[in-house]
């Protein structure tokens, strides 16, 4: 059954799916990161671009003919053609992204905005309702 994992109350969206995606991939995972929508995408390919050259995260796009044996992918949507990994995926979307339960983990990331939270506690009730049992982690304790 996919784990999954909340973490909440991220001042810093981008930067938090950042340290998630460089934690997962250094234990040698695989990454997919859903985002909200394109310039969200854009944003945080920069994001991963703009690090060190010593500390480079190798990425694509989910389209990517690449995406199969790049060990991290990111889009603004579903990719129409199936999910390049089944490892990990982190969600910044608002639903529960399709076809999740064939990952191994699925992380939300939950901004401090009543906005985000609303739609991430619909999540979570989603989850639960499926089986599983979510676990928070609130990173402003960190």
């Amino acid at each position: 059954m996919t784990d999954i994992h909340f973490y909440h109350n991220a001042e810093d969206l981008l930067g938090v799916t950042c340290h998630l995606a460089v934690r997962a991939f250094r234990s040698g995972r695989k990454v997919s990161v859903l985002l909200p929508d394109d310039a969200v995408a854009h944003q945080f390919d920069q994001m991963l671009w703009s690090r060190p050259a010593t500390d480079f995260l190798p990425h694509t796009h989910f389209s990517s003919p690449l995406a199969a044996e790049t060990p991290i992918t990111l889009g603004d949507a579903p990719p129409a053609e199936g999910w390049p990994h089944d490892d990990v995926l982190i969600n910044l979307a608002a639903e529960v992204p399709p076809d999740y339960a064939r990952f191994k983990m699925v992380v939300e990331v939950v901004g401090t905005d009543e906005s985000l939270k609303v739609p991430a506690r619909n999540r979570w009730r989603h989850y639960a309702s499926e089986g599983h049992t979510p676990s928070a982690h609130n990173t402003a304790a960190s």
